[in-house]
């Protein structure tokens, strides 16, 4: 991996991150979620924060999930069966949700039910049925035309004919209904979208677009462009951390993979346009004299990916280097009547969405990079 002042610095912050250290601070995350249950019982936080503080939904958002997940992290963590129970009863909705089909007319369906009913069955050994009909449902978004699951919208919508680079977190539902099942049409799909994926969104200087369009009649690649970066031609932050989790998840699925030189330039993208405090921009177009808002949501992410880059072996150090992201995201901790567990997250700058709020994704995956770090068998819910 290219050595930056900024991988240096991580480095150096890793060596404050001993066990005391994240115990803590996972301990802090499950009593600040322990803090917020009262206000969201039965339903659930928003995708971001307005003025840190979270706004009280029914289970219509691509994001449900992660609050789910963080009620399984902190049962496993503490054993404390209330959060348990929160967990089982927000599942009931989720199974409502699959029946209607409500707001499901995206491929997210993965981030939404990988973090709840296959959260739930490595918890209880429950929720396999759910596993099965969700990962159905993101089958049938499958475009023949094209080889790939479509992002948003109606299928087939001619404006829609898509991929967004997200997609890759929402692969592991369809390995996972693979397994249970025997059933290979799901994992053969999943490969199928991953090479449409790695082909056409990474660019020549491993960079990577936000969107890839289709020609809806052919199947045919057209052009890549962006829905929530700076322009079609810069590089997206969180997206770029999207591909550095998601390509090693892919290769715990499928090991035979052999990606390690791509991922590492990936990688090296990614650090050489980083802050000199080792946080993203919300676009990695942007530089420290650009003023712009960081996204802290990103830099967890790319946490979590660089410690299964790790046990996958594709990134050396991987786990120094997280620990180092982790301390450098000490700052972004939220404080006393602050909802959520990370400030300074960007949702969807362009539509001045979720601006310098906590998010619950960026809550989930700094929770998930601790939870790995305490136990590194601990099996994830991917």
């Amino acid at each position: 991996m290219l050595r930056t002042q900024v991988t240096e610095k991580l480095e150096d912050l890793s060596h404050n991150v001993s066990s005391e250290w994240i115990n803590q601070r996972l301990n802090d995350c499950v009593e600040k979620i322990r803090s917020m249950i009262p206000r969201f019982e039965g339903q659930f936080p928003s995708a971001c924060t307005t003025n840190m503080a979270y706004r009280v939904k029914n289970n219509d958002d691509w994001t449900n999930g992660f609050w789910t997940a963080m009620m399984w992290m902190s049962y496993q963590v503490t054993g404390d069966d209330k959060f348990k129970q929160q967990a089982q009863q927000q599942l009931i909705s989720f199974q409502e949700r699959l029946d209607k089909h409500f707001i499901l007319d995206h491929h997210d369906i993965g981030f939404l039910y990988s973090l709840s009913a296959v959260a739930g069955y490595r918890v209880t050994g429950d929720y396999q049925s759910m596993i099965i009909q969700a990962a159905d449902a993101l089958l049938a978004r499958f475009q023949e035309k094209g080889q790939f699951i479509q992002a948003w919208g109606k299928k087939g919508a001619p404006n829609e004919y898509r991929l967004i680079i997200d997609s890759l977190l929402n692969l592991p539902l369809l390995f996972e209904a693979s397994k249970l099942s025997g059933n290979q049409q799901y994992a053969k799909v999943a490969r199928a979208h991953y090479q449409q994926v790695i082909k056409h969104i990474v660019r020549q200087d491993y960079s990577t677009y936000h969107t890839f369009y289709y020609d809806p009649r052919t199947g045919t690649p057209l052009k890549g462009a962006t829905a929530q970066g700076y322009s079609d031609d810069s590089c997206w932050a969180r997206g770029q951390a999207w591909i550095l989790l998601g390509m090693p998840l892919y290769k715990r699925f499928n090991p035979d993979m052999i990606e390690k030189g791509q991922y590492q330039h990936l990688l090296n993208y990614y650090f050489e346009h980083l802050g000199k405090d080792g946080i993203p921009y919300w676009d990695l177009i942007f530089d420290d004299s650009s003023h712009e808002p960081e996204d802290s949501s990103a830099a967890a992410i790319v946490a979590c990916g660089l410690i299964e880059a790790d046990q996958q072996q594709y990134q050396q150090d991987g786990i120094v280097y997280a620990k180092g992201i982790l301390a450098a995201l000490d700052r972004y901790r939220t404080i006393s009547g602050q909802e959520g567990l990370l400030q300074h997250g960007v949702y969807a700058y362009s539509e001045g969405k979720g601006v310098d709020e906590a998010n619950l994704w960026g809550d989930y995956f700094y929770m998930e990079a601790l939870m790995r770090l305490t136990n590194l068998e601990w099996p994830t819910y991917w």
